[in-house]
């Protein structure tokens, strides 16, 4: 990093004024680990000009009314696991990291909630819910590094979306500091209030352009019982859609999980040394349901499967490890991928009834443009999430073909990893002109400087 951005007057100034709080607080030119430099996106990297760490809500507050009156822009960083370089510093910018903010309150069994401060790691969350009898409803494979911060200012999603729903239906209350360090919010366990409109879902999913998340009450769940999981081929994305909706209607409990993987990553997790139980057709599908999912009844169901067409092979997990063995093949996805020789990877959301349409326009369109190019695409497709995967060297007329058909179909550019500064020019796709009007004046409103994390999500 170049000694003349730490040497800024603003720079300085904002040293000047911090200075009294202790060491770890702050995290100048040769103390600033390369970590502070990109997140997981890993296509971007800059060191910030200065890293503030604070350990309370009220230095977070102390820090942005200092940052705003010097009018120095601020990227905010939780566990940096995003895959939109939302975190990734720019020239000249200081990082706010909440990596410190880590107290995690006890479980309140009445209420079923419990605190987190934001650089709490999803996992910390997790464990206690469970030690307290209770689970918590949103898992993501970074789960041990992924931060209560992040996964709310992102609106993250994973594995039970289908039947839990995105963060935001977990997140009781909030508490946030805005940009010119004023601090709005609470996190009480109230599971009713009408007092107004409900703010804080201003702030979950807006990616810290409008305020920064420093505290959240979290609602917990009955802990689940013992998981029914199969894992199946199915001839086509209609075919899987089409076992979706016999699933919705005849299982013989909820649906948990609907995770697909197209037959050319599948290769690519086979080949890597990870083993098949079934025959492998053009696309496999991992589904998970509650307990009580009667084997009697799930058989029968997949046997009527069977018999439409909608599956060609299926077997049932009979064991924990059997389970955890099938759930191994699909979280191995991301390992496939980032075997890749350059892998673009888009996370987008559409109605379940138009993926045939949008995965045919997709690939038309890229064939075309590109001969011969590598495409790979597996995901959410219970919650109507794809992880559409290029393999290219021409990540822009691939990201105008993507998300042109995207668009086309009614979908959405990112459905669980948020915009940060890959995504927000092609904001505009789907989001019409009174809408981007709404949020540029909340960002003028909350933020008028622009100090918070600039350049991302607004186009």
């Amino acid at each position: 990093m170049s000694d003349t951005l730490t040497d800024l007057p603003a720079i300085a100034a904002l040293r000047a004024r911090l200075a009294d709080l202790p060491g770890p607080a702050l995290l100048a030119a040769g103390a600033i680990g390369a970590g502070h430099g990109h997140d997981e996106t890993g296509n971007l990297e800059c060191l910030p000009a200065l890293v503030l760490r604070p350990s309370c809500t009220e230095e977070v507050s102390r820090m942005l009314a200092a940052c705003h009156d010097l009018d120095l822009k601020v990227v905010v960083q939780g566990g940096r696991t995003g895959l939109s370089n939302g975190a990734t510093p720019r020239a000249g910018e200081v990082a706010l990291s909440l990596d410190r903010m880590t107290r995690l309150d006890p479980v309140d069994p009445v209420s079923g909630s419990i605190v987190a401060e934001a650089g709490v790691s999803l996992q910390r969350v997790q464990e206690a819910a469970e030690a307290a009898g209770l689970s918590f409803g949103v898992d993501i494979g970074a789960r041990g590094t992924a931060t209560v911060g992040g996964i709310c200012a992102t609106n993250a999603g994973g594995l039970n979306v289908i039947r839990h729903g995105m963060t935001r239906a977990h997140v009781i209350s909030l508490e946030v500091v805005l940009a010119d360090g004023r601090v709005m919010g609470h996190t009480r366990s109230l599971a009713k209030d009408n007092s107004g409109p409900d703010l804080k879902q201003l702030f979950i999913g807006s990616e810290g352009i409008l305020g920064v998340i420093t505290r959240v009450c979290l609602a917990l769940r009955p802990a689940p019982g013992p998981a029914a999981t199969f894992f199946g081929s199915a001839p086509g994305i209609a075919a899987a859609r089409a076992l979706l909706a016999r699933l919705r209607r005849d299982a013989p409990a909820a649906l948990l999980a609907f995770e697909i993987i197209d037959r050319p990553l599948f290769d690519r997790i086979t080949t890597a040394g990870h083993v098949s139980p079934i025959a492998p057709g053009a696309v496999q599908v991992l589904v998970e349901l509650e307990e009580g999912a009667d084997p009697d009844h799930l058989g029968a169901v997949l046997m009527e499967a069977i018999e439409a067409g909608e599956l060609e092979d299926a077997t049932l997990a009979a064991s924990g490890s059997q389970r955890a063995a099938l759930w191994a093949l699909r979280e191995a996805c991301a390992e496939a991928v980032f075997s890749l020789t350059a892998p673009v990877g888009f996370d987008i959301g559409l109605p379940t009834a138009a993926m045939e349409a949008f995965l045919h326009d997709a690939r038309t369109g890229l064939e075309a443009a590109l001969p011969g190019i590598g495409i790979y695409v597996f995901g959410h497709l219970g919650d109507g999430n794809l992880h559409y995967i290029v393999d290219t060297d021409q990540p822009d007329t691939v990201a105008q073909i993507v998300f042109g058909a995207l668009a086309a179909h009614g979908g959405a550019i990112s459905a669980e990893h948020g915009l940060g500064r890959e995504k927000a020019k092609y904001l505009p796709l789907v989001r019409n002109a009174a809408e981007l009007d709404v949020l540029r004046g909340l960002k003028q409103l909350l933020d008028p400087r622009g100090i918070l994390n600039p350049g991302r999500v607004l186009p």
